[in-house]
């Protein structure tokens, strides 16, 4: 059960023993049959609101069920993308700026840095001044409903990489996040992805199918989230959390003009 149905199931609960506390106080106190009434009909209002908010719920929860996931157009690109173990890496390899962001598929925060920060990104990897090493991070895998999106959408964004797609596939499924808590995208809304922008083998279905890269991606995120280099202050102390960028090693910072100071040589 995710968070989000957790918390409507506990408020249903309240409502429900509001009700009958509410007509218990009613026929202690007397007043008739229209007393009672009238408190039986705010129940059954409440009741009411109660069942419209389980199915608001549930069809928020479901909101990616049966639904295709739109393609990205991404800035089109001359430099290579290529598949490193499970980091992906894109643009131009004499690029003089290189930066590795280090992002989950189902992380809202995440989401928000590529809608901030996407286009500049992709921008820049176009005109050959940046390269990119991205790391799909399964850090959220207990975070969707059922659990697991975040692990599989990290597997088949590296099989698209093997397709030369990534940076289609990592932007499409960016650019159409599923909420946390909520329903992810199932293996066959990835693969019909992957066949929208035009992925065909099956290399790619299967290693959909069967988690191909599930178990180096675990394997790698063991390791980022022990990494000392990546640890920050958050409100929990110090860890590892996405979004996190670095330049040469060191944590970046985001805000105004971070991605210009770097690709222009400028200290980060």
């Amino acid at each position: 059960m995710g968070g989000a149905e957790r918390t409507a199931r506990k408020r249903r609960q309240q409502q429900r023993q509001q009700g009958r506390n509410v007509v218990a106080q009613a026929r202690a106190a007397g007043g008739g049959g229209k007393r009672v009434g009238l408190i039986v009909g705010v129940v059954v209002l409440v009741a009411a609101v109660v069942v419209g908010g389980v199915l608001w719920t549930n069809a928020s929860k479901n909101e990616t069920q049966g639904q295709g996931i739109p393609v990205a157009q991404p800035v089109k690109s001359e430099y290579p993308e290529k598949r490193d173990g499970v980091v992906v890496e894109t643009g131009n390899p004499q690029a003089e700026a290189t930066i590795d962001v280090y992002a989950d598929f189902l992380c809202p925060a995440c989401g928000s840095f590529y809608q901030q920060y996407g286009d500049e990104l992709n921008q820049k990897v176009a005109d050959g001044s940046l390269k990119v090493r991205t790391h799909m991070v399964p850090m959220l895998v207990e975070a969707s409903d059922p659990p697991g999106y975040s692990l599989d959408a990290a597997n088949a964004a590296l099989l698209a990489a093997d397709e030369g797609q990534f940076t289609t596939f990592h932007d499409s499924l960016f650019e159409n996040q599923p909420a946390e808590g909520a329903r992810g995208y199932d293996d066959k809304q990835l693969i019909q992805l992957g066949r929208d922008i035009g992925i065909e083998s099956k290399a790619f279905t299967d290693g959909i199918r069967n988690g191909k890269y599930d178990k180096q991606l675990t394997d790698a995120f063991e390791k980022i989230a022990k990494d000392p280099k990546l640890a920050q202050e958050g409100p929990q102390g110090k860890g590892f959390s996405t979004p996190t960028v670095t330049h040469e090693g060191r944590i970046v910072q985001l805000g105004d003009g971070w991605l210009d100071r770097i690709t222009s040589g400028a200290n980060s």
